[in-house]
């Protein structure tokens, strides 16, 4: 703290997560996991050492749990972060882009009259042509623009492919492009680790587009577990549950997320324009 010119004594202490902070209204109060983020991976049935985790929302952050921090050169041109977990894990994760294209189109649609249902908007995507354009969802003119179905547009004309006609067809660049920036980044965490992954456990409001979870399957090659859905609560109580003694270890909480909830698995469907797709990616990304 004094290197950054904080007094220390302004700061908490740190505690593990799962200590009994106290009580407040007879109610005993427990140190969670850090944030939503952490908590949501806590929350993964992840088995082995094999699996990658997508928390998947509005934002999407995408990593592995380690053992302990990478440090590296290669880690800081990705611009990958190490994050403290629970039980001295490091979460080494990228922030990507989540539904937030999605979300503003249906927005801006709404507003013209055109009131889609988030079902609606998948059965129309999924009645679109696979992959006629490759869009890079983190390019900078994606985050707040005036209109993002016009954004979405301009960035397919200036790269010289072809600009989506309907909503079906911008929905449907946007979720591929998602799955597409899933693949670079689980390329950039095996190489920064020297692991493999070989199955993405997915969680939080994005599982339920169906949709997406397929083309994420596809795009990266990698079996797809999606669920559950509230992972951050399911982690959090979890937490709690061993801070308190209940469960003794993460291998055990996370024995308990696969007998408690549902999980839907998507199997890869591989296929030469997945391939050619990534690589007209790999033209078009503005930041590793």
């Amino acid at each position: 703290a004094s290197r950054i010119g904080v007094a220390a004594h302004l700061l908490p202490g740190l505690v593990e997560a799962g200590t009994t902070l106290g009580e407040c209204d007879g109610i005993q109060v427990l140190a969670t996991a850090a944030h939503d983020t952490a908590s949501a991976v806590v929350g993964c049935p992840g088995r082995g050492d094999d699996w990658a985790f997508l928390s998947s929302g509005t934002w999407s952050l995408l990593g592995v749990e380690l053992a302990a921090p990478v440090v590296t050169d290669a880690v800081l041109d990705a611009n990958l972060s190490n994050e403290l977990g629970i039980r001295d894990t490091t979460r080494l994760l990228k922030n990507i882009c989540g539904l937030w294209p999605v979300q503003e189109c249906r927005r801006e649609w709404s507003e013209s009259g055109r009131n889609y249902t988030w079902d609606e908007l998948s059965a129309l995507a999924a009645k679109s042509p696979p992959l006629p354009a490759v869009l890079d969802p983190d390019d900078r003119r994606f985050l707040a623009p005036e209109s993002m179905t016009s954004a979405v547009g301009e960035f397919c004309r200036e790269s010289g492919q072809v600009e989506p006609e309907d909503a079906g067809q911008t929905v449907r660049v946007v979720l591929e492009g998602l799955a597409l920036k899933c693949r670079r980044v689980m390329g950039l965490l095996e190489d920064v680790t020297g692991g493999s992954i070989r199955t993405i456990n997915m969680v939080g409001g994005g599982v339920r587009n169906r949709l997406l979870c397929q083309l994420t399957a596809d795009a990266t090659g990698r079996r797809v577990v999606a669920g559950p859905v509230e992972a951050t609560a399911t982690g959090n109580l979890l937490t709690q549950a061993m801070g308190s003694g209940l469960v003794e270890s993460m291998h055990e909480m996370r024995d308990i997320i696969r007998r408690s909830f549902d999980l839907d698995e998507y199997e890869p469907r591989l296929s030469a324009e997945w391939d050619d797709a990534y690589g007209r990616l790999t033209d078009f990304v503005t930041e590793k």
